[in-house]
């Protein structure tokens, strides 16, 4: 939607509000609604503004010690929060609603380093230094319970019914059970531009997956985050919850985000070769770049797929869960990307064989206080991210570490309580 559309659909009655939002941390969307009319005599033109503190706060949003953007001491002040004209969406589930995205800004106008979208920006302006523009397209898969969320919260997540009685992995007959829900979540979403090409019944039982169309980074990371958002609170309206945790049973599958990622120039993918019909030396170099720097930027244990020919021709990254930041994601990968081009290095041959279970392979970290200390002696990222935004990741990872470790979990009530 552009800024004139806005302007005729509130003229006509049809939009009332907007809701103002940026990305956190943690990939939520969080913000404000507007009056329509006051946003667009006041806000369009002048922005507004949030709380710094929402850089720093965990997802209970407490407010946490350590961090140099915005702190107790200094005293939480405020962002600007800047809208991007580009991002004007319709809300189709929440009538007379529009979605506009905001930049987090310092009062001097300079971008807030630490914030999501600046992360994924600084490498989108290293690729346009070299007059490349990168294509993507994301993957998400997510639980589907009958409960409603209010009724998960006072199970304490327990014993949540999936929406399937068994897997259904590419099943056409017991996920069309869910089909008024899938339909809604399809349409909708599309209508709010982000076009969803496809759903499926995914392998655990009540696991379902979305595809999307392909698009340029920041737009496919925004349309990501609206997705997520989109999908909870239509699942909502339907009386049921769904959850996007990479884990969310120690029996059943995880829930990944596989992101798909090429770079153009001149209308032409860079990472196909039309004479040769296969990979370019960029392509192997940049796949060469991300097998050698992910354990350095990402904490899963799967791998990289090659899919696809012509302008379609790219690398599938399967390590990501679905509760991956898109923003910081597609900023890593092109990170470790481009330093494989500048390193010209070399992906190597595929890999013949189960990868899961062949110990000579290399693995990433298994836990997040390993990969934080790995990203934070990273040189690559300290490069490419600066000093700012590795810092404040590896103290948020710390942070969440900690929270985790004074956690008392119902695993050790159940092997503890009696017999120890």
């Amino acid at each position: 939607m552009t800024l004139q559309q806005l302007k005729a659909q509130v003229k006509s009655g049809a939009i009332d509000t907007v809701l103002v939002a940026i990305p956190d941390p943690f990939g939520r969307l969080v913000g404000k609604r507007f009056h329509a009319g006051h946003f667009l005599e006041s806000v369009v033109s002048h922005g507004t503004h949030g709380c710094s503190y929402l850089l720093t706060v965990n997802l209970d949003m407490d407010p946490l010690d350590g961090f140099g953007v915005a702190n107790w001491d200094a005293g939480f002040g405020d962002f600007e929060m800047v809208p991007d004209a580009a991002t004007f969406r319709l809300m189709p589930w929440l009538p007379g609603s529009v979605l506009v995205l905001c930049d987090f800004r310092h009062a001097s106008g300079a971008p807030v380093a630490e914030a999501p979208r600046s992360v994924l920006r600084r490498q989108l302006d290293r690729l346009q230094e070299r007059g490349l523009t990168c294509f993507c397209a994301s993957e998400l898969e997510f639980y589907l319970f009958e409960q409603t969320y209010g009724a998960a919260f006072e199970a304490g997540y327990r014993n949540l019914k999936p929406s399937s009685d068994y897997r259904i992995d590419y099943h056409l007959m017991q996920p069309g059970r869910d089909e008024p829900l899938m339909r809604a979540i399809r349409n909708g979403l599309t209508a709010a531009g982000v076009p969803i090409e496809s759903s499926k019944g995914e392998w655990s039982r009540g696991q379902h997956e979305s595809n999307f169309t392909y698009g340029e980074a920041m737009e496919m990371a925004d349309r990501h985050d609206v997705f997520k958002q989109g999908v909870k609170e239509i699942a909502a309206q339907h009386g049921k919850s769904v959850s996007f945790m990479a884990k969310v049973a120690p029996t059943e599958a995880g829930n990944s985000c596989h992101i798909h990622m090429s770079l153009w120039k001149g209308g032409r993918n860079l990472f196909w070769d039309p004479k040769a019909k296969a990979g370019s030396p960029m392509f192997r170099q940049f796949l060469g770049g991300l097998m050698k720097y992910s354990p350095e930027l990402d904490n899963r244990t799967t791998g990289f797929r090659v899919v696809g020919h012509g302008n379609g021709y790219r690398p599938e990254n399967r390590m990501p869960g679905a509760d991956a930041n898109p923003y910081l994601a597609f900023a890593a990968m092109i990170a470790a990307g481009l330093a494989g081009i500048d390193e010209q290095l070399d992906c190597g041959e595929p890999y013949s064989g189960n990868a899961y279970l062949d110990p000579k392979l290399p693995r990433l970290p298994s836990s997040l206080i390993a990969a934080a200390e790995l990203f934070h002696g990273s040189r690559l990222a300290r490069e490419a991210f600066g000093d700012a935004v590795v810092d404040f990741s590896v103290h948020h990872a710390r942070l969440e570490h900690q929270a985790f470790s004074d956690a008392v979990t119902d695993w050790e009530k159940q092997r503890y309580f009696e017999q120890i």
